[in-house]
């Protein structure tokens, strides 16, 4: 394989992945942090609304599970850490990928430094997979 090659087929498309994971997450995490401010500000307003007491009793316990569900969610799916990580490692792929092309860095003075950039690279990735790999297993 080429470096021409293996930079567009491996480290593109990893950068790609990882930065579209993490605006993802980042979405996810935002939104569902809104979701519980929303839904907790609305309990004391409509605490404070005249309405029919078992309609506002329903309304308050229908927000506060809600809160809940939301919470949960967001805690277990783990949305601002994956958004972190994600982008972290995206960035690292990009700064690898710069210095590789500018041949600065650790690469200034290697002797072969694609087969480096290769195996920088592939470092990467395998710890971030590993990571993923002992997280799912703990969840089981």
């Amino acid at each position: 394989m080429t470096e021409v090659e293996y930079i567009r087929t491996r480290i593109d498309d990893q950068i790609m992945w990882y930065s579209t994971k993490a605006t993802q997450n980042k979405r996810y995490n935002h939104w569902s942090k809104a979701a519980i401010i929303v839904f907790s500000a609305s309990i004391p307003l409509i605490a404070g609304i005249e309405f029919s007491p078992s309609f506002k009793n329903i309304l308050i316990g229908v927000l506060g599970a809600l809160i809940a569900i939301v919470s949960g969610l967001s805690g277990l799916l783990k949305f601002q850490e994956k958004w972190t990580e994600y982008r972290t490692t995206s960035e690292t792929l990009k700064h690898e990928k710069i210095l590789f092309q500018t041949k600065t860095g650790p690469y200034s003075e290697e002797g072969e430094p694609f087969k480096m950039l290769v195996t920088r690279t592939e470092n990467l990735v395998s710890k971030e997979h590993s990571a993923w790999s002992q997280y799912i297993n703990k969840q089981n």
